[in-house]
């Protein structure tokens, strides 16, 4: 449902889904966005679900089962979700927020929410309040950045910060959500993109590389080669130089042993 103050992805109904994507995709290097949000509805706590996404992928407008968007996606997940799937979840609060960044070769697991391939995260009590509710995506200098503005003081929070993420330029912003047994109202008062000028030295400029492929450093996303590093040249000198002097050492074993040999034909034959 569109209304010129929002965009309710889902109403407070069983088994609804909505979303919202960009049409142009982003080629910022770093970028910032805001995400103005509402979560409220009937249900009482743990009764109601089952919260919504927020995208950066290289596909658009492809429905599924992850918060109403499809699964094994490639690019990043943020995930505000309102309802604990897994049955002895103790030391996690809901609402909660998680980001996940994918291949393509991962699947998100509902049954645990998520938590085997998640980044990081944060409780964010953000169901039916009567102030404003915010949160940030911030991506700078291959830094994920997460915050959140939830308490009504106009402050930000910190949720999440994960150095050494490296997403592609050209990928696509968008939002989703999905109900089922259980529903929420999920709305979407604003999105709003910055472009953020950021000073780079000149090694920086030259370690940062253009990224094909969604990855994150120290962390092992299937069907990706971690590169190893080079060698340096004084390592391929010693190894070079080793290997001479062990086949000229071989050679002069050979030449000995041979000589003895033939020593002792000589003899033989005398």
């Amino acid at each position: 449902m569109v209304t010129t103050q929002y965009v309710r992805l889902t109403p407070d109904v069983q088994s609804k889904q909505g979303a919202v994507w960009n049409r142009v995709p982003c080629y910022l290097r770093d970028w910032e966005l805001q995400v103005h949000f509402k979560i409220h509805g009937q249900g009482k706590k743990n009764l109601n679900g089952d919260g919504f996404a927020i995208w950066y992928t290289k596909d658009r407008m492809q429905n599924g089962p992850v918060f109403g968007s499809k699964d094994n996606f490639v690019g990043l997940g943020v995930f505000v979700d309102t309802y604990p799937n897994e049955e002895k979840q103790h030391e996690r609060i809901f609402p909660y927020i998680s980001a996940m960044v994918n291949n393509g070769s991962l699947a998100y697991d509902h049954s645990r929410d998520g938590r085997p391939t998640e980044l990081g995260g944060c409780t964010a009590m953000v169901r039916n309040l009567d102030h404003d509710t915010f949160l940030v995506i911030r991506y700078v200098k291959r830094r994920l950045t997460i915050m959140i503005d939830i308490d009504g003081k106009q402050e930000w929070r910190d949720c999440l910060d994960f150095p050494g993420v490296h997403l592609p330029r050209g990928y696509f912003f968008g939002t989703s959500s999905v109900t089922g047994d259980l529903s929420d109202n999920h709305d979407i008062i604003s999105l709003k993109l910055y472009q953020l000028t950021v000073e780079r030295t000149p090694s920086e400029k030259l370690a940062e590389k253009e990224v094909f492929i969604p990855t994150v450093d120290n962390m092992k996303l299937p069907g990706v080669e971690t590169p190893s590093e080079p060698m340096s040249g004084f390592a391929l000198f010693l190894i070079i130089f080793f290997s001479l002097v062990g086949i000229v050492f071989a050679g002069v074993i050979g030449a000995i042993l041979y000589n003895k040999w033939q020593e002792k034909t000589r003899k033989h034959f005398y």
